[in-house]
Formats: structure tokens, sequence, C-alpha cells
């Protein structure tokens, strides 16, 4: 629904976030989201915006993310809440859990997460939280899968730096040797190697919040998030640490 031109913001005028009390914020504040756009480098460079990327989280118009239980040290014995995106076309759950979606009176939920809280802090049953929770100019930290890319070799995963091209050498891109035959006739534990990349839960900290659309539930950040377009991420207030 947004052309090139609309997404983007001139980053360049956005300054960094001085002068905020990030003592007087809310230690914990959660989100869940889709990753509704990212645009690359390249393509921001085209229309004259500088770098670097701009990532667009968003709740669509058709969703909503409503707090579905609220966990309590009393009842449960830690301190949390459960999140779940109500989309517009309803989950199919199991009866259990459907039962617990009838008590807290929230559709079923195909993305449901539960994230950690303070004691002081009471969101209620049904509550719905808003891209509006976040304000310009803070820091956030976004949570998601990072894009699966299958089996790859040790230097797309690993970064080696392979062999020489050149003069018939025979050895371009194999890992080498992984250990010793004699001594310790054993490979150690952790050795880098070919294997299964990407595909795992990724915290990018620290992301500088540049604009939050309330009416239309946007959140721009600036830099990368985690995951592809269309993927849930979750956002919390960063701890900057």
């Amino acid at each position: 629904p947004f052309s090139l031109e609309e997404r983007l913001i001139n980053l360049a005028s956005v300054p960094e976030a001085e002068g905020v009390d990030f003592d007087a914020m809310p230690p914990n504040s959660w989100l869940l989201a889709h990753v509704a756009w990212t645009e690359a480098e390249h393509r921001i460079s085209a229309v004259n915006v500088p770098r670097p990327t701009a990532a667009i989280l968003q709740i669509e118009p058709t969703t909503a993310c409503l707090v579905v239980e609220r966990r309590t040290s009393d009842k449960d014995g830690y301190e949390a809440v459960q999140l779940g995106l109500v989309e517009e076309r309803p989950a199919r759950v199991t009866r259990p859990l459907a039962g617990q979606f009838k008590k807290a009176g929230v559709p079923p939920v195909r993305r449901l997460m539960e994230f950690g809280l303070e004691a002081d802090d009471n969101p209620q049953t049904g509550d719905e939280v808003k891209a509006s929770i976040f304000a310009e100019q803070e820091f956030v930290d976004v949570v998601g899968t990072s894009k699966g890319k299958g089996f790859q070799g040790v230097m797309k995963r690993h970064n080696f730096a392979g062999g020489r091209a050149t003069h018939g050498s025979m050895f371009h891109r194999a890992p080498g040797s992984i250990g010793s035959s004699a001594y310790p006739s054993r490979v150690f534990k952790g050795m880098r190697a070919p294997g299964r990349m990407g595909g795992e839960r990724v915290t990018v900290k620290n992301l500088l919040v540049i604009k939050v659309d309330a009416e239309q539930n946007l959140i721009y950040v600036r830099g990368a998030v985690p995951g592809a377009n269309n993927s849930y991420v979750a956002i919390r207030r960063a701890k900057r640490g």
C-alpha cells in the first residue's frame, strides 16, 4: 500500500538520541509485529536517501497484538505476559488451547510468545499493545528468526579464506585439516565445519527508532532486522548494555 517514496525517510536528518533518559523508561516493553518491508542499501542510494537501511515493522490493519494471559509469581512462580498476534483468519488450534483463548476472550492465534515483566507491571487479559508504546529517538532490540540458508560450506558459513584460485593448486573451497593423526588422534569439540546455516533465533540490539506511525501501527527502525519480509519479530525496549 506504500510507494517507495512514501516509505523512505531522509535518515541524515535524524539526529542521534541525545539527552534521552533511559532510566525513566519502562524496562520491559514488548510487541509482536511483522517485518513489513526492508529497503536494500543500493535502492536507497538510487533515490538519493543516505545510508543506512531502514526497516519497517508493522502490526497490519487486519491484525492486533493482544494480551492472552498474565503469569504471576503467586500462581506460576514468575512474572510474565503472553502476547498473541490476532490475524484476520483465525488459527486452528487444539481443544486445550481453544479453551485458553476462550477464557481470555481472545480469538485463536498462530503466533504466541511469552515475555518477562516486572512485578509492578499489570497488563490485563485482552489489552491491545500498539506501536505507540515506543517513541521516536529511543533504542529497541528486535528478536526474530534469521533467514535459512540451508547446508553451506566453511567459506560462506565461517568466512574461511579458501585456497588460491590459480596455478593448479587443486585446493579452493575445501575446509582443510581438522586435526592430527597420532596425537591427539581426535577432533576437538567446536571445530568449525560445513553445516546448516541460518534459521536461528537472532537478537539485533540497539536499533534507533526513527519514526512511529501510531495511526497505521508502523515502527521505522534504523538498521537491519532478522528474518525475511512478512516474518514475525518481537520488539523490546533496549537495555543499552
